[in-house]
């Protein structure tokens, strides 16, 4: 796993503020790991409320910025401690 393409993913999915609280979601600790397997990012994220209703779009958002970054064809996101985390991670890695 190349160090600089995660921090290149880090830096991506910084940009995604909580809409709530307008503060970055790695700075939050909301992004809890990101790792890369091959061409393959897997973020975890852990939102502060287990039954946040913007996990979803901070998960959404999260790929569709991760999947920006070159050396990336595919990120996999997995939300952990929510509620719905089942369903959200199914929908969000279709």
């Amino acid at each position: 796993m190349s160090e600089e393409l995660v921090n290149s993913i880090r830096d991506a999915v910084a940009v995604i503020n909580d809409p709530h609280m307008g503060i970055s979601i790695v700075e939050m600790g909301i992004v809890q790991d990101i790792s890369v397997d091959g061409d393959v990012a897997n973020i975890v994220i852990k939102p502060t409320n287990p039954g946040c209703m913007s996990v979803t779009r901070i998960a959404a958002d999260a790929k569709i910025q991760a999947e920006k970054v070159e050396g990336i064809s595919k990120a996999v996101i997995t939300v952990e401690g929510h509620i719905m985390a089942d369903s959200i991670n199914e929908m969000i890695n279709r």
